[in-house]
């Protein structure tokens, strides 16, 4: 039987999205939801391990492919060690380390750890690419201000670099050719200078740069040690503040940037200022990372869930197109990007990094 599909694998906190590709194609996807009953039963995320393959595996069999059909298994890479980008094979030194949890317990975890098990049935390689942890900063962008406190690479790295790649391709370049300002436009905003290909700053999309749908983005920190010392928040209830019911949450009362068009396309002038001043900040964000480039920008790229807003997009591009020209690239497709990390490396376009030779 030959060997011609590649079977990507990206849990989520009560589910795991599977597809299966053959070559870049996408023949076949679900979402295997997980009740919480069953979830429940584990202490650790990573103990859901052997729970959450079984369900995989019986989804393969039930829809007519076998194990011994798989050329390569990808994951969605976890909180691992601060890491360069690429595409990782599995090894046992870093199974060890998502057991641990290095940098935090994690259900993304999971993606390797999984992808191994399936593919040592067969004695093929399992992959993970591009995860959370990816760290390209020159060091200059770690220092912050406060020297108990380092700026710290954690951004939307799987999308960034899919569509870093995509562009590349369009050009008729390699990635290391270009200098890009991508925006992931999402629940949260990261903004990243790449220098031939390399991410060598980013905005915390937790806690730095534009305020995004649920996200306070940066703050006047003077205000927020006031507020966190006022006695009327806990910290639990400082943190939900900033990440989850800041941003449009917190002025509009949704996270939902289509019910902000309509608020705004009805009349409501206070959504309309609010989402200029998202577009506003995203904008100026855009201006700083293009100075980390030193003005040298073949491209502007807008990506993510919100770059399907032409309203948000066009005040951007008013504001940024004077320093590049701005491409949309609305929307993510992870499972794809994955694929596109192993098909890198399986076609010698790319080499595949081990974790241990390259973790910092």
């Amino acid at each position: 039987m030959n060997r011609e599909y590649v079977l990507v694998i990206n849990p989520g906190s009560t589910s795991t999205k599977v597809a299966i590709f053959q070559d870049r194609e996408n023949v076949l996807q679900k979402n295997l939801s997980h009740a919480s009953e069953e979830l429940d039963k584990y202490e650790k995320i990573t103990d859901q391990f052997e729970y959450r393959k079984n369900i995989i595996l019986d989804w393969l069999k039930g829809e007519g492919y076998e194990t011994s059909q798989l050329k390569a298994v990808v994951g969605r890479g976890g909180l691992l060690k601060p890491m360069p980008s690429g595409t990782y094979i599995v090894t046992d030194v870093m199974i060890d380390d998502l057991r641990i949890g290095v940098q935090g317990e994690h259900a993304s975890n999971l993606g390797g750890i999984i992808a191994k098990s399936i593919a040592d049935i067969e004695g093929i390689n399992s992959y993970i690419v591009d995860p959370v942890a990816v760290d390209e900063f020159d060091d200059v962008a770690r220092i912050s201000g406060m020297a108990e406190i380092k700026r710290r690479s954690l951004l939307h790295a799987l999308n960034i670099k899919a569509v870093a790649h995509n562009i590349a391709k369009q050009k008729n370049k390699k990635v290391d050719d270009l200098n890009l300002v991508i925006a992931h436009l999402g629940g949260g905003i990261s903004v990243v200078p790449l220098r031939k290909g390399k991410m060598i700053d980013a905005n915390n999309a937790n806690e730095m740069g534009p305020f995004s749908p649920e996200r306070t983005g940066g703050l006047p920190v003077g205000d927020v040690a006031k507020m966190c010392f006022s006695g009327k928040y806990t910290y639990p209830e400082m943190k939900k503040k900033m990440r989850g019911k800041g941003g449009l949450v917190a002025y509009l009362g949704t996270n939902d940037a289509r019910e902000v068009v309509k608020m705004i396309e009805n009349g409501d002038e206070r959504a309309k200022l609010i989402y200029e001043a998202m577009g506003y900040q995203i904008a100026k964000e855009i201006g700083a990372m293009a100075v980390v480039l030193n003005g040298e920008v073949d491209a502007i790229v807008l990506t993510g869930g919100i770059a399907h807003s032409k309203m948000l997009t066009d005040y951007i591009q008013d504001m940024v197109e004077f320093i590049a020209p701005v491409i949309l690239q609305p929307g993510e497709d992870e499972m794809r990007a994955l694929n596109e990390g192993v098909l890198r490396v399986l076609s010698g376009e790319e080499e595949a990094k081990i974790y241990e030779n390259e973790v910092k």
